[in-house]
């Protein structure tokens, strides 16, 4: 059963929009990218489903009053809910028919180029909505699924031992916390809670002194599946909707006294924070590479983790980078400094083998359930994915612009995830943004 999204008219290279923004080298939201989000036009209006294209939100529910897009009767209902759930639900065919009609519409050619008293009832500037968690999430799982990541911390823990028996054999993870999901400019507190200092005869309970980031990818779950079904690989890739930017904020102290043997806990369950857009696995469609091969001596998946298909195409050429700007910089107009850039090729497990593990045992997926990837790292420093690997246990903080230093993030500062994919032969597409700045503890 093949599964993964094809190449079509869509993704052509000469297609360009009749909105110059679009069309800019480099812009995030070219018209072969067109990713899905909910928006707010105002403080108190209803929440939309929108599309990004180029410095715009096209609005689709208005686009669908005016008739200027024609798709079935289910998808346009799934377009008028507030959330992305419904469409992320629809069958395939549904969605591939939905972003036909958006290029079209949106591309030079378009009747609705010229016609200016529709661009301002369709179109609000990005910049002017407030943009949303872009789907009610019901589940949140997170992965460790970057083998590089998961060396550095190993050896910090166990030097002799850095790889525990069973990584390369199953996919590692945990159950988030689904309520504390928050979308991109959110304000994130400093947690509370309880750590133990290792020279420390008893633990003590305060803020978090050692707050991290992690540069992760987050896969939004389209079709479901029914409880006690699990979903095989040949057909894991058709239940992957999209994929968003992923900041798993970690508090590490208080992670490192609680979390054995049961995993994280309060270290984790204070926010995560995603980006407001969806970027779909057909707009990624030009950007799929063969898994990560690994090196020889390693195990091979085992079979029910396993298909052609996966080899040859299962990896996403996606560049993720992580920022940091601290309140010293901001008030000097400092620009964010970059601190990492990491290839996601490089992650040992496939978004389709974190998918199919996860209902292996019978666990039902449901549409807009959400899927961290883990923190993206690579082998050199520069690609390390949070401060506990770049400044390698708070000991070696990284130098900022500002004469200041970071082993762990401190009040203030703003940490800003982005990412991007290209290649010769196809138009770069964009990610957007996720950022979120922290706020002192409530103490």
């Amino acid at each position: 059963m093949m599964n993964m999204p094809a190449l079509d008219a869509t993704h052509d290279p000469a297609r360009r929009s009749w909105l110059p923004a679009a069309n800019v080298p480099g812009a995030d939201f070219p018209v072969q990218n067109l990713p899905f989000g909910v928006f707010r036009a105002t403080a108190s209006g209803r929440p939309r489903i929108g599309v990004a294209i180029g410095d715009r939100v096209l609005d689709v529910v208005a686009a669908l009053e005016v008739g200027c897009l024609e798709v079935s009767e289910r998808v346009a209902s799934a377009c008028h809910l507030p959330q992305l759930n419904g469409l992320m639900g629809q069958p395939v065919e549904g969605r591939l028919a939905l972003r036909e009609g958006l290029s079209m519409l949106l591309s030079e050619g378009s009747r609705l180029a010229g016609d200016r008293a529709l661009h301002e009832r369709l179109f609000r500037p990005i910049h002017e909505v407030q943009l949303l968690v872009p789907a009610d999430v019901g589940d949140y799982t997170d992965f460790y699924a970057s083998i590089d990541h998961a060396s550095n911390v190993g050896s910090m823990f166990r030097p002799d031992n850095p790889l525990l028996p069973n990584y390369k054999w199953v996919p590692i993870g945990y159950h988030g916390r689904a309520s504390s999901v928050v979308s991109s400019g959110t304000a994130v507190r400093r947690p509370q809670g309880q750590a133990k200092a290792p020279e420390a005869a008893e633990p003590t309970f305060g803020p978090s002194r050692q707050l991290d980031y992690e540069l992760e990818l987050g896969a939004w779950i389209a079709e479901g599946n029914a409880l006690g079904s699990p979903v095989p690989m040949e057909a894991a890739e058709g239940h992957l909707f999209g994929v968003s930017l992923l900041n798993d904020w970690s508090a590490r102290d208080i992670q490192s006294w609680e979390y054995q043997p049961l995993g994280p806990f309060l270290g984790k369950n204070f926010a995560t924070t995603i980006s407001p857009w969806v970027v779909s696995m057909e707009a990624l469609a030009p950007f799929r590479v063969p898994a990560f091969a690994r090196p020889a001596g390693d195990p091979p998946p085992l079979p029910y983790l396993d298909s052609e298909e996966n080899r040859r195409f299962g990896g996403l050429a996606l560049t993720l980078e992580v920022r940091l700007q601290s309140a010293r910089m901001r008030e000097r107009g400092t620009a964010p400094v970059l601190l990492s850039r990491a290839d996601f090729r490089r992650m040992y497990w496939t978004m389709a083998q974190l998918l199919s593990h996860h209902t292996s045992g019978g666990c039902n997926l449901r549409p807009g359930d959400l899927l961290g990837s883990g923190t993206v790292s690579g082998p050199s420093r520069e690609e390390r994915g949070c401060l506990l690997e770049l400044s390698w246990r708070g000991q070696e903080p990284i130098a900022l612009p500002s004469g200041e230093t970071r082993a762990f993030l401190e009040d203030g500062d703003e940490v800003l995830l982005t990412g991007f994919a290209e290649r010769d032969g196809a138009v770069r597409i964009g990610l957007g943004e996720c950022r979120g700045t922290i706020l002192a503890a409530v103490i």
